[in-house]
């Protein structure tokens, strides 16, 4: 068996049924590069032969009454892969508004926790063509947050893809194992009573990071500080309906501003979500003066050693919203970008983890409902939650089908209902838009923003 890290078990325990905690993904698929053509049976038989080496896709959660920590991921030895793979057919004309309107169906409800937690539904009808005559495809991809966060779910799903359309599956890989209601009670109480070490380690990270903080702000080398954002729409308690909308750009378009400017790709994917929004609230006489901030999650996968399957840090960085001018508010939030990096670098980046890890059960229900608590009646924590992931530069085949376009979707919460989250990937960068309906009724207002600030940042005269 493998026990869940604290930070993981803390999507379990915020879910709830307005606030579903799935990492999804919406993929556009061409199948006229599979071998002998699309069959939904050939479909089911050859992810079949690659969740085999996937035991992510094969675990499910199991507890005991008895255990004093968070539940522990065993084999599923009764897997069944109809259980978690569907099949649908968009309405028509099966354009992208039809899909998104699915997708965000789709979205809204939760994973089955007796089952390992995660879906795909397979979308024909797209664009009213036939996939079984080489017309495309679509994806809903949905896992749980808990068994995954960004880069997690991209490596998950590069090992469900190839190079090639024609690649052989990969080895079957080991599961968690199994586990007994008994061994999972004894392994939770060694757990718990190490707690106090646990809380050993946090306790300077965290001093030290209080102080490093304080020093920044008086200093102005601080990032944006939480709590001090506009309120906006966005600021609001969620409903279980979820919508989505997309966009995709040109790659080679994004580093060329990059290159212009001489910042980062993350600089410039920030500034294309504040430019979206900034024009997205202009037209409904609700931009703020103040400017908008977003959190922005950060793998640390590459510096961490603690366990479980997310790996994540974050900052909070200002998105110079009242700035009209927009190569102006580039580089304006590039050098905020700059500090903000700079004071995330100060932080050890196992803070968060080994925070959760002290929480017990009980300690992470009080802790969400305060949180929640002051989201939605004291000023915003921020505004959005804006994530970039870097995905494979090739081309990649999804079951011998190539991969045309990859959307990732986040999660929401109560007063932050607003999630954007791109995706580099074959030349393209994809973009993914998620919101509450009852905040929003029309995300597409804000994704076909983007576009037309990449050609404004293009159009820009030399910094």
């Amino acid at each position: 068996m493998e026990r869940l890290s604290g930070l993981d078990a803390s999507f379990l325990y915020a879910e709830s049924s307005t606030v579903p905690l799935n990492v999804c993904s919406v993929v556009e698929l061409d199948t006229s590069t599979m071998p002998g053509g699309y069959t939904f049976d050939r479909f089911h038989d050859d992810l079949a032969s690659r969740i085999k080496a996937l035991p992510e896709f094969r675990a499910k959660l199991a507890d005991s009454q008895l255990n004093l920590d968070h539940p522990v991921w065993v084999e599923d030895n009764d897997f069944d892969l109809s259980f978690h793979l569907q099949r649908i057919a968009l309405p028509s004309p099966g354009g992208r508004r039809e899909l998104a309107d699915v997708c965000g169906h789709l979205v809204s409800a939760k994973l089955d926790r007796s089952k390992p937690m995660w879906e795909m539904w397979v979308i024909e009808g797209v664009a009213e063509t036939d996939a079984h005559e080489g017309g495309p495809l679509a994806l809903m991809i949905k896992v749980h947050h808990s068994a995954v966060d960004g880069v997690s779910a991209t490596n998950l799903l590069t090992q469900l893809c190839s190079p090639e359309p024609d690649s052989p599956p990969p080895d079957p890989v080991a599961g968690p194992g199994n586990a007994t209601g008994l061994g999972i009670a004894a392994g939770g109480l060694v757990k718990f009573i190490s707690r106090p070490l646990d809380l050993a380690r946090a306790v300077p990270a965290t001093l030290s990071t209080i102080v490093n903080t304080v020093s920044r702000a008086r200093s102005g080398t601080a990032m944006a500080a939480p709590f001090n954002a506009p309120a906006t729409r966005f600021n609001a308690e969620v409903t279980a309906e979820r919508n989505i909308a997309m966009a995709q750009l040109d790659f080679e378009d994004v580093k060329r501003v990059k290159n212009r400017f001489d910042v980062k790709v993350n600089d410039v994917v920030l500034a294309l979500c504040a430019g979206a929004l900034r024009e997205f609230l202009r037209d409904r006489g609700e931009l703020p003066d103040k400017p908008l901030v977003a959190v922005v999650p950060m793998s640390v996968h590459d510096t961490s050693d603690r366990p479980g399957h997310n790996q994540v840090s974050g900052m909070f960085c200002n998105l110079q919203t009242h700035i009209e001018d927009p190569g102006e508010r580039l580089q304006a939030i590039a050098k905020s970008n700059t500090r903000a990096k700079e004071h995330s670098r100060a932080i050890a980046p196992s803070l968060v983890l080994d925070l959760t890890q002290v929480l017990t059960r009980a300690m992470f229900g009080f802790v969400l409902g305060v949180a929640g608590h002051t989201s939605l009646t004291h000023t915003a924590i921020h505004n959005v939650i804006i994530s970039n992931v870097a995905g494979p530069r090739n081309k990649l085949y999804f079951l011998g089908a190539e991969i045309k376009a990859l959307y990732p979707l986040g999660p929401i919460f109560h007063g932050s209902g607003l999630n954007i989250t791109v995706m580099s990937l074959s030349g393209k960068l994809n973009v993914g838009i998620i919101s509450c309906q009852q905040l929003v009724n029309d995300l597409w207002g804000l994704a076909d923003r983007f576009e037309p600030e990449l050609n404004e940042l293009l159009g820009c005269r030399n910094p």
